[in-house]
């Protein structure tokens, strides 16, 4: 079980902490070897199909062992993955299907699925993983940093913010198919009475979004008393957790107003070293590549105080260490990576131009305090709701294929 110590200065009329609204979470992933995770499936297929022709020693160096992942390593499968559980030293089949995954603020990745790699996994993200489930990525507070404290993927997330910083992961659902909402128990119906209708999970999702704001603590959301402005709320949230989400709820990609879409003015070269902007040109430049239009709202825009686009660029550039499986990759920029960057820059684009928009949102005074909550017994939620939920008639591959029933 897992509460949250409040900071000294804390008041009973404080905002209440997203943590006691939406009880569980889960910390990051750590994925333990960078090589097992790429902006591209075909790089991973390579390196698998390299580590699996190593033999010996060599085979050991390539894996790079940890204290919790070494080649002899015998764990479980994941939840929903159909890959070996015998010791990966005796490996030599095919690489499993690589999954999608957010490795950091909107950049999607790729990952191999297979525990015997991973770290530290958190099987229970998986259990629930898939439509409609949407993930909530608390950001790790950075004092001063701009951005949005709390975003959201359909993609099962990794969780780390750009500072480096520790975050929670909170499903929006406890169970696989959108089943039992991960809120306090009572709080919907709590927030129906109060704004005259029926409040679902999607809805106070999209509140979070749009009013989270940061504290020591952790995100904490005012919950107004004006039904004028939970509605207004929830309207700008909807539309910001669609175009974080990449279109999962209205079901087509974000796309800019007025016409406008960013289009390649000049190829990118096959090895950029640099990425820079030319607000004058509204251009984003990868050496002489050249894109625009590029609203400065989208080369501006930062979570925990890191610009994004540069974060992307960058884990796609990084030198990686010669003779290693992270240095397998492409030999020059793929086209798909270009889609790709046009794709994140018309989805920080829509999302810089409500940032003002949301930061009035988060900064706006809640009518709602803890001391109210606990008067109507929604906190302090009951511990079970901090626990992942129970899967009894579901059956998992244990390690070297035994299976386990949870």
């Amino acid at each position: 079980m897992r509460g949250v110590t409040e900071v000294p200065g804390a008041h009973d009329d404080d905002p209440p902490l997203l943590d006691d609204l939406m009880p569980w979470s889960v910390a990051p992933l750590r994925f333990g070897r960078p090589w097992i995770v790429a902006p591209d499936a075909r790089t991973l297929r390579s390196r698998w199909d390299r580590l699996v022709a190593a033999e010996g020693a060599e085979r050991e160096a390539l894996f790079r062992p940890s204290r919790a992942r070494t080649p002899a390593s015998a764990v479980a499968a994941l939840p929903g993955q159909r890959t070996s559980t015998g010791r990966w030293a005796r490996e030599s089949g095919p690489c499993p299907e690589p999954v999608r995954v957010a490795l950091g603020p909107f950049d999607e990745q790729w990952l191999l699925p297979d525990h015997r790699l991973i770290d530290t996994a958190r099987p229970e993200l998986w259990r629930v993983a898939g439509e409609p489930q949407l993930f909530a990525v608390e950001q790790g507070y950075v004092p001063g940093a701009a951005g949005p404290a709390l975003l959201v993927t359909a993609a099962l997330p990794e969780g780390r913010s750009p500072a480096g910083r520790p975050g929670r992961i909170r499903p929006l659902f406890r169970r696989p198919g959108g089943r039992e909402p991960n809120v306090a128990p009572g709080l919907l119906a709590l927030l129906g009475e109060r704004y005259g209708h029926e409040v679902d999970a999607l809805e106070w999702l999209a509140w979070t979004v749009a009013a989270a704001r940061p504290s020591p603590a952790g995100c904490r959301v005012p919950l107004p008393a004006d039904p004028a402005a939970w509605a207004a709320g929830v309207a700008l949230g909807r539309e910001l957790v669609d175009v974080q989400a990449r279109g999962a709820l209205s079901g087509t990609k974000p796309r800019l107003r007025g016409g406008r879409r960013p289009y390649v003015r000049a190829a990118v070269p096959a090895r950029p070293g640099t990425m820079t902007y030319d607000g004058g040109d509204e251009a984003l430049c990868l050496d002489e590549g050249r894109i625009s239009p590029v609203p400065e709202d989208a080369w501006e825009f930062r979570v925990g105080g890191a610009r994004v686009l540069e974060q992307w660029f960058a884990q796609r550039t990084a030198p990686a260490e010669p003779g290693s499986l992270e240095a397998i990759g492409p030999a020059a920029w793929p086209q798909e990576w270009t889609s790709e960057l046009l794709d994140l820059i018309t989805v920080l684009a829509l999302l810089g131009a409500r940032e003002p928009e949301r930061a009035a949102f988060a900064e706006g005074a809640g009518a709602t305090g803890r001391a109210e909550l606990r008067a109507a017994g929604i906190l302090p939620p009951p511990p079970t709701s901090r626990r992942p939920a129970s899967v009894l008639d579901h059956q998992e591959e244990g390690p070297e294929g035994q299976f386990m029933l949870l």
